[in-house]
């Protein structure tokens, strides 16, 4: 068991729960880290009450460290991971905003969007390239051309990359164009898949699969570090609800849970979570203030002309007036989101 420390504990608070934990027989390790302390206890069974230590002065949490996850949990005073996209660090202060359009359709529309979300303060330019599409018959990407396409568009406006990979034989060619490799929904449990990219370097942002567990998301990013691949993050991208009046539910609370279970970032994807884009800006504030360190959104000037996903695009103005509610939301709980760029 391993009980966490308010970053603002005594030392007087910290030796209380040094005692308890050793007036019950158990050798107690301390363990000190920027944010705070953590002490560790082995515990057998349900031998202690987690109630108990949650109710001492300084407190802030208890974990119970019998985990499937031997690489992705955290560990007595791990500090959180932070994943550096040549240079962009997404898993510290500053909430990172990733924006595109759902598809890559032509360069015209990638160089529109990508210098207007560059002027709002996203950091990465989305776009799908291989499109994976519940039809056959519906539009699936226009392969490397896209991703050329959004990557000239990307290094035009100062902006990384990250887009969709499908396919184990595809991985060296999206290493050439995107920054962050995404692994959609349909893929998180492709476990083969997942070993490879487990070779490489290149940063994955591994969404939930819609039907997936917490657990079993954690252990497809166990594949991943397992394999060799630190560069690990994660996406909350809504999972399948019995209601009618919408497909898709965004699991908010995975985000503090996933918080407290592993040491890996961990992102929002409102557009896909909600599916229409009135809701997006409600549950992109929500998402920031639940503690996630970045948003997928997208973004499309010609929604009603889009080729996939054109009822959860953001308008431009809508974007814009997103980003700004956002800064205030971060601001609020101690980060921040990178203001407007003028010269965009």
């Amino acid at each position: 068991m391993m009980v966490l420390m308010n970053r603002e504990a005594t030392e007087e608070m910290i030796q209380a729960v040094i005692e308890r934990l050793r007036s019950s027989g158990r050798d107690v390790k301390r363990h000190e880290s920027r944010l705070r302390t953590c002490l560790e206890a082995a515990v057998q069974g349900d031998e202690l009450n987690e109630k108990e230590f949650l109710s001492m002065d300084g407190v802030v949490d208890v974990i119970k460290q019998s985990s499937p996850f031997k690489l992705v949990a955290c560990k007595a005073g791990q500090e959180k991971t932070i994943v550096d996209v040549d240079g962009v660090r997404i898993g510290g202060e500053e909430v990172i905003i990733m924006a595109g359009p759902c598809s890559v359709e032509s360069k015209e529309q990638i160089d529109h969007l990508a210098k207007m979300v560059a002027a709002n303060g996203a950091k990465l330019l989305r776009g799908g390239a291989f499109k994976p599409r519940t039809s056959p018959y519906s539009f699936q990407g226009l392969g490397e051309k896209g991703l050329r396409i959004l990557r000239d568009a990307a290094d035009a406006h100062g902006l990384k990359v990250i887009s969709e990979l499908m396919s184990i034989g595809q991985i060296e060619m999206l290493q050439e164009y995107a920054h962050i490799i995404q692994i959609g929904t349909r893929n998180m449990a492709n476990y083969d898949l997942l070993k490879s990219l487990a070779k490489i370097k290149t940063p994955v942002l591994l969404k939930r699969g819609m039907g997936a567990t917490i657990s079993e998301w954690l252990l497809a990013a166990e594949y991943l570090l397992a394999g060799g691949n630190p560069n690990v993050i994660l996406c909350e991208r809504g999972i399948r609800t019995f209601d009618s009046a919408k497909d898709m539910i965004l699991d908010l609370s995975a985000i503090p849970i996933v918080g407290r279970m592993s040491h890996l970032p961990i992102i929002a994807d409102p557009s896909h979570g909600t599916g229409f884009r009135q809701y997006v800006t409600p549950m992109s504030r929500a998402a920031i203030a639940a503690g996630a360190d970045g948003l997928l959104v997208e973004v499309h000037h010609q929604p009603e002309k889009a080729l996939s996903d054109g009822p959860q695009a953001l308008l431009l103005d809508q974007f814009t007036n997103m980003m700004s509610q956002c800064r205030k939301i971060a601001e609020a709980i101690g980060r921040f989101i990178a203001e407007p760029n003028e010269k965009e």
